[in-house]
């Protein structure tokens, strides 16, 4: 029982550094990068349907995005959609077939305005997995008339090392993500 819960908490917890890579991968560097549009939400026929399934997006140049839309008719949804997206800063441009958006070079001061955002992501993915921590330790608490009380505290220090490397594994993705976007 107790390695079923030890089990799920890192799975969960596996995921939420995942979510925090892909997230951190949203914010953009001084490259262009196609995984920043990939999570855009677009109007597709009423429908709030992410870049990433109506488009491909290839990077043609290190500072221009090249997006192909599988359907033309979505070609003005997926324009307005770039164009209002915030924390990019991009005017894209429609030549009936294709979008090209060309990514401005970033200013010191936008740098680290994304350090910023980014270290609150990692801050927000570190929470999640301290809420993943505290369900397990709540399930490992209900476990306690079923286990003895050393088994309880070896499962609850395996929880406190799981936790930890996770929480780190947060942090090293965040120190190359700020070190990737300070690099001029």
């Amino acid at each position: 029982m107790i390695a079923d819960v030890l089990a799920d908490t890192a799975t969960r917890m596996d995921r939420a550094v995942d979510a925090a890579k892909e997230d951190f991968a949203t914010v953009r560097t001084g490259r262009a990068n196609p995984q920043l549009f990939q999570k855009i939400p677009v109007d597709y026929y009423g429908t709030p349907t992410p870049l990433g399934q109506l488009a491909s997006l290839n990077s043609q140049e290190a500072r221009s995005i090249i997006v192909t839309p599988y359907d033309k008719t979505a070609l003005k949804a997926i324009e307005q959609a770039i164009r209002d997206t915030p924390n990019l800063g991009v005017n894209p441009t429609n030549d009936g077939n294709i979008i090209r958006v060309t990514m401005p070079e970033l200013t010191e001061e936008r740098r680290k305005e994304y350090v910023k955002l980014v270290r609150t992501k990692g801050e927000d993915a570190k929470v999640h997995v301290r809420g993943i921590r505290r369900k397990a330790k709540d399930d490992l608490d209900a476990l306690k008339s079923d286990v003895g009380e050393d088994e309880l505290s070896r499962a609850e220090k395996e929880l406190d090392a799981l936790t930890r490397s996770h929480v780190d594994a947060i942090d090293e993705s965040l120190k190359r993500k700020e070190a990737e976007l300070l690099e001029v």
